[in-house]
């Protein structure tokens, strides 16, 4: 059986996403990365990613390809870490997604209504200065003999729990 997901996802009642996420990403240079990110925060209806660094990679064409459709809906911002903090929304409460000792287990976390994820490069991960900044972090939890995971993947489990937790989780 083939499913067009488009006709599919259009036939659904989900309800709508109230606040939407802020993403953001430090450091990412994989232009792949960066395409697999934006469709993943067009996927949770977010409108924008963006990238923490002082230099635009310019590979438009490598980043367009990954994105796919999601390059025309999410807009891609560079600019620095204080910038970024700064420029956050009063509610809105910054979450790593970083494995650290302060973090807690993403599936057992109450994540806040209002996110702002912020997640490192692929490479290095946050640096302490950012973490520091953050109002919690959180892991995902990996009982496989695999202790790593892509910086887009890591995206993906941390937005749909938040989505489940928004919309499909009883609340108290």
């Amino acid at each position: 059986m083939e499913t067009n997901s488009v006709a599919f996802f259009r036939s659904q009642h989900y309800p709508d996403i109230v606040n939407k996420p802020i993403v953001a990403a430090w450091k990412v240079k994989n232009p792949q990365n960066v395409g697999s990110l934006m469709r993943l925060v067009d996927n949770i209806g977010g409108d924008s990613l963006i990238i923490l660094d002082d230099e635009n990679p310019k590979r438009e064409s490598s980043i367009k390809k990954t994105a796919g459709m999601s390059y025309k809906n999410i807009q891609l911002k560079w600019m620095s870490s204080k910038e970024f903090i700064t420029s956050l929304p009063l509610k809105y409460r910054l979450v790593a997604i970083e494995t650290n000792e302060q973090s807690t287990n993403l599936f057992t976390t109450k994540l806040p209504d209002q996110i702002a994820y912020i997640l490192g490069s692929e490479t290095h991960g946050l640096p302490t200065e950012l973490i520091k900044q953050c109002a919690q972090s959180v892991h995902i939890p990996m009982t496989g003999k695999c202790k790593s995971m892509n910086i887009s993947h890591a995206l993906a489990v941390g937005l749909f729990e938040w989505q489940r937790q928004q919309l499909f989780s009883p609340h108290d």
